[in-house]
């Protein structure tokens, strides 16, 4: 790029108007869900008995037919033409991070030289993509192409533009899940199962469990002249080079600050589409850094947040280039600032509305809280390697540990007042704590029970796995991922505690002891089984790096090692167990992972090196050149030692550039070289592991000069925008 055309990409972003978004009257409550096939639009297009077989389906107590799916699609097809639509698509979650969709027209012959509008039960339930090229981790050859879709009825269909989207599962030819959504409501329904069966100690009324989840999702915006003129951007999501601004975060003035005036119009757009997508948004704000901002919505049954977390992501990128803005959702697109999460606050309630990581008004109620507490705890801290695999990216790396994200050792904090507690229940007997006055009645002689409030802790900022008042929230979850992997690999691990512990307690309840001195025994053993997952301090600090390898706990970094915990014996056991993922869909899934990891660090090889050999180099052998050429000058027209001295620093100045330039030039060969040997391996895992034991560290070894030599070049020979004309939109 030339440098007149990167002053005037930066100039009209600093020179750009707000878009104007339309000035809705009508309150959020009478357009949300404008464009979503619910219960109140299915009570309207559908017949009264189709509805309610609707409703038992999505309820979970029925399956549907054929007759019931062809009635429904009758209705959905009225309902979808009179917003516009004349296509319908199976909309899934592949194993890309991403969505898919194929569209098909509501056309069929009618017989005699004409169309008809038609939308049929089968092309609702089911259709068959092309599954050839999505990742399949080794479950079927590229030559076995067929796929099946399924609708999820759970959650419901919409309308974009002209298009019926249509929520599906993905699954190979012969069943094997070939996406998020499939081993999803499969942890669900594992959580429900064994979350029901303990919640009914204490409600033997309750009849169903479910899964909670409220995602935040950051993100940054870039204005898009700026981001299309940085090719490492463009090509990888995050800059790989550029020395910090002088300004960033370090005022703490950007947090909670006052919303820009476009991005302002932006977030409007935003939620006032979002919402009418049935997406309940209802926070946005500033966040740590410049140019990065929140959205988070109330919280929704998991299947169905997910589900709303991909559709928004996709939706945030679109209205962004309307508003001249790039969405960038790299979990960290700029060095040396706060990067981008998805905080996912995860808990569990039961059809009768008792929140079962929520506090109670009885010491029954209580009781309950501890044991799905402490049976949380238990799931982490028998599986913390594998939830920390579940999260752990080519890109998330950069962030965790980093700027306020959490470190990459998974840790839960509870806060004082919990802790306390937890440690008084270790220490106690029968005879102290529990008096039982009836066959539903229960007193704890534990005073700190009852006078639990739902504030009743901090907020660690370090802790990966933090206990927040009434659910848990999971920080080390990447902005651009799928919050299905974690949110698979937590409840399945919550549902495998769950179900051990009423085994155990069963045990003694046969043995002749009362119901909840069993549990009260039970609960000794596991606050003391998971006491190492439980830390109150700096999750940065270099002390808890080796307490947490004292502890037992997992405290790999290498992302592909991080990996083989999809593999273990007792992963493989738990998923097997629970019946939500086999043996094949785990490695499939593992080799799916590394191979991603593997093709996202090439790709930031591959740009990097060409911005430093096509971009940094030419322009500072230019400087580098007209210095030289301003020292020769000097000397021929100045005295000797005048001459010597004015151009000292012009000296010194070439001499750096000399070393930078011959630092970049040699290491770029040697990053070349250095990907063809990682390339020539076979084998997916030790593929992986050389990428990142040898790729990756060269990059970053190389950025140190490049960024150096920023400071040195002439700012208008400079090819690309810098951080501090990026980071800061007016």
């Amino acid at each position: 790029m030339s440098s007149t055309l990167r002053f005037q990409i930066v100039g009209e972003a600093f020179t750009k108007r707000p878009v104007e978004v339309p000035n809705r009257k009508d309150r959020p409550s009478e357009f949300f869900a404008k464009y979503v096939f619910n219960r109140q639009k299915m009570s309207k297009y559908l017949p009264a008995d189709i509805y309610k077989k609707m409703c038992d389906v999505i309820d979970g107590d029925a399956a549907l037919d054929m007759a019931t799916a062809d009635a429904v699609a009758a209705g959905m097809k009225k309902w979808a033409m009179e917003l516009g639509a004349t296509h319908c698509t199976h909309w899934f979650q592949p194993l890309t991070e991403g969505t898919a969709e194929k569209h098909d027209g509501f056309v069929e012959h009618n017989g005699k030289g004409g169309l008809i509008e038609e939308f049929t039960g089968k092309q609702l339930v089911q259709q068959e993509p092309d599954a050839s090229s999505f990742p399949s981790g080794g479950i079927r050859s590229t030559f076995e192409a067929r796929g099946y879709s399924a609708w999820d009825p759970t959650s419901p269909v919409f309308v974009i533009g002209d298009t019926l989207m249509i929520p599906t599962i993905f699954i190979s030819y012969t069943g094997e899940a070939l996406d998020y959504k499939a081993p999803l409501k499969k942890s669900l329904k594992a959580v429900d199962k064994a979350a029901t069966a303990v919640a009914r100690y204490f409600y033997p009324d309750v009849r169903k469990v479910v899964s909670n989840l409220g995602w935040e999702q950051e993100y940054f915006l870039v204005d898009e002249g700026l981001y299309t003129a940085r090719p490492d951007l463009l090509m990888t999501g995050r800059t790989l080079l550029g020395h910090n601004s002088a300004k960033n975060q370090q005022m703490d003035d950007h947090y909670f600050g006052s919303i820009p005036m476009r991005v302002a119009s932006f977030m409007k757009d935003l939620e006032i589409q979002a919402l009418e997508l049935g997406i309940p948004c209802k926070t946005r704000h500033n966040e740590v850094a410049p140019n990065q901002y929140e959205l988070a919505p109330i919280f929704e049954e998991t299947n169905l947040a997910v589900d709303h977390n991909m559709l928004l992501m996709g939706l945030m990128k679109k209205v962004a280039r309307k508003h001249g803005f790039r969405c960038l959702l790299h979990e960290k697109p700029f060095a040396g600032i706060n990067g981008s999460g998805k905080h996912c606050n995860w808990s569990l309630a039961t059809d009768t509305g008792v929140l079962l990581h929520g506090l109670g008004k009885t010491p029954l109620d209580n009781l309950r809280f501890v044991t799905f507490i402490v049976e949380s705890l238990m799931a982490v801290y028998r599986h913390n390697g594998l939830l920390k695999a579940s999260i752990i990216s080519a890109t998330n790396v950069h962030r965790l540990g980093a700027a306020e994200a959490p470190p990459a050792i998974v840790s839960s904090f509870l806060g004082k007042q919990l802790s306390d507690l937890l440690e008084h229940l270790e220490t106690s007997t029968d005879d102290e704590i529990i008096n039982l006055t009836g066959k539903q009645t229960l007193t704890l002689d534990i005073p700190q029970i009852p006078e639990l409030t739902q504030d009743n802790t901090d907020r660690n900022r370090t802790s990966p796995f933090a206990f927040t008042g009434n659910r848990f929230e999971f920080r080390a979850v990447g902005s651009q991922q799928n919050c299905a992997a974690a949110m698979i690999v937590l409840n399945t691990a919550m549902a495998e505690a769950l179900t051990d512990f009423k085994t155990r307690v069963d045990v003694l309840i046969s043995e002749g002891t009362e119901p909840m001195k069993a549990i009260l025994r039970t609960l000794r053993e596991d606050i003391k089984t998971c006491k190492p997952i439980r830390f109150d301090g700096n999750g940065y600090s270099d002390e808890w790096k080796q307490e947490a390898a004292r502890r037992g706990l997992d405290t790999e970094t290498s992302a592909p090692l991080i990996l083989d915990q999809y593999l273990t014996p007792e992963t493989v056991e738990m998923f097997s167990r629970m019946n939500v993922l086999t043996k094949a869909e785990l490695e499939a899934r593992n080799d799916i992972k590394l191979d991603t990891y593997t093709k996202k660090v090439q790709i930031e090889a591959r740009i990097f090196g060409d911005i430093c050999m096509n971009h940094i180099i030419p322009i500072a052998t230019r400087y580098q050149t007209q210095l030289v050429d301003n020292v020769q000058k000097m000397k021929a027209i100045l005295p000797a030692d005048e001459a010597e001295k004015l151009n000292r620093t012009n000296l010194t100045l070439i001499k750096q550039m000399g070393e930078h330039n011959t630092f970049i030039i040699e290491n770029v060969e040697r990053l070349i070289e250095a990907r063809r040997i990682a390339n020539r391996i076979k084998d997916s895992r030790e593929r992986a592991i050389a990428y990142h034991d040898t790729v990756a560290p060269l990059i970053e070894q190389i950025r140190y000069h490049v960024d150096h030599l920023e400071l040195i070049v002439d700012d208008e020979l400079w090819p690309l925008p810098k951080y501090r004309e990026m980071l800061f939109i007016h």
